[in-house]
């Protein structure tokens, strides 16, 4: 049995897309995952399943999500060792604990690439963030009092592309990933 994290993309944001997290873990649970535990209110979901297709998962979680709270969001899946291997390979200057900086996570949903999003977002302003790309996934840092001079803070969720990701900080995937190991 795999364990999974499910990224529910635009959940609880500003009172849209409501859904409470004690309904989405028996939804998930409804759907014969196991194991399954919620983080934080922002449509985290850890769970174990038998099947071992993504994109099959992927599929069951939008239709339930669908169905259910008549909501159509974005999601994203990837399996606990996936998040760990990507969190051990992040870059020096990403997941400090400067706090004068913003760091985060791009996960890019299939079939979408990094070429995509980079090409659409454009140059990051190399002065107030940076980016770098690990397996089709981006590292995102930016200075918090200069968020708003970065290409890439407006454009993330103004473009094109704000359908095809989803973005976490860093802390809330380091916490999902120790609730992964536990």
């Amino acid at each position: 049995m795999e364990k999974y994290i499910a990224l529910l993309r635009g959940i609880n944001i500003s009172g849209k897309n409501k859904i409470s997290m004690a309904e989405l873990k028996n939804e998930f649970e409804q759907l014969g995952y196991e194991n399954v535990i919620t983080c934080l209110n922002s449509g985290n979901v850890i769970f174990s399943s038998d099947i071992d297709d993504k994109s099959i998962l992927t599929d069951n979680i939008h239709k339930m999500i669908q169905n259910k709270f008549n909501i159509d969001i974005p999601i994203f899946v990837i399996t606990a060792g996936e998040l760990k291997e990507l969190l051990a390979n992040h870059p020096d200057w990403w997941g400090t604990d400067n706090k004068e900086i913003y760091d985060n996570i791009i996960f890019i949903i299939p079939p979408h690439t990094f070429d995509e999003v980079y090409n659409t977002v454009g140059e990051p302003k190399k002065e107030f963030e940076k980016v770098e790309e690990y397996k089709n996934n981006i590292f995102w840092s930016y200075s918090l009092k200069n968020y708003r001079k970065t290409n890439w803070w407006s454009k993330t969720a103004s473009t094109s592309i704000s359908n095809y990701i989803t973005i976490r900080t860093a802390n809330t995937m380091k916490k999902i990933s120790e609730l992964c190991n536990k």
